[in-house]
């Protein structure tokens, strides 16, 4: 469930322009975060644009992108054709809530905003099939907008935790403290935080 307004290119390739804003920042991040060879499994690919970005930045990963609605899927698939990159998979429809996910096994999985456009069940399923999904030491990495401590860190999220909710009650910008919480439950160490432009923040869980 998308809260922009996205464009199209020619060849069936949709265009998010906050991927394009942040696709830089939170690349330079998963540098410092993610292993240096296996599978990166992406939930919640979006339109594919991320996803290019960070298999041409770190050519050393293989990246597996996955969504669940059909109209995102056929952007991936287009954007991966047009870039033509090896180092990508085809995309594979995934829910979250539907386990176990037709991934068995890797290094690392990227998320990014999607928890807080999603009921927190579906946020609790991706950190479980995480843990199902990763081996010891594996990394489960999010982005996007949280409260810390229960509190909004710019009136800007805090205007758009509104808007969430006031399309989906279920929705809305979630307490990294409470994310933490049900991750440590689950089998990862302490969350790592970088802030982010933008009001925003990469999260970097460990299982251990």
């Amino acid at each position: 469930m998308r809260c922009e307004t996205l464009s199209s290119l020619a060849g069936g390739r949709l265009v998010s322009p906050s991927a394009e804003r942040n696709k830089d920042a939170i690349a330079s991040v998963l540098k410092k975060v993610l292993p240096h060879q296996g599978l990166v499994l992406e939930i919640s690919s979006g339109t594919g644009q991320h996803v290019v970005h960070f298999a041409r930045e770190m050519p050393y990963l293989t990246w597996q992108p996955s969504e669940r609605d059909e109209e995102s899927l056929q952007s991936i698939v287009h954007w991966v054709a047009a870039e033509g990159q090896t180092n990508i998979r085809a995309a594979l429809r995934l829910d979250v809530t539907e386990q176990p996910w037709p991934v068995s096994s890797a290094a690392a999985v990227i998320c990014l905003n999607m928890i807080h456009i999603a009921p927190w069940a579906a946020g609790q399923a991706l950190i479980r099939g995480a843990r199902a999904t990763l081996s010891f030491g594996g990394t489960l990495f999010l982005y996007g907008p949280f409260r810390r401590n229960g509190q909004h860190t710019s009136p800007s999220n805090e205007a758009f935790d509104r808007q969430l909710q006031s399309q989906n009650p279920e929705w809305g910008v979630r307490n990294l403290e409470e994310v933490a919480r049900f991750a440590k439950a689950h089998g990862f160490g302490a969350p790592e935080i970088h802030e982010m432009p933008a009001n925003n923040l990469s999260i970097a869980f460990h299982k251990i």
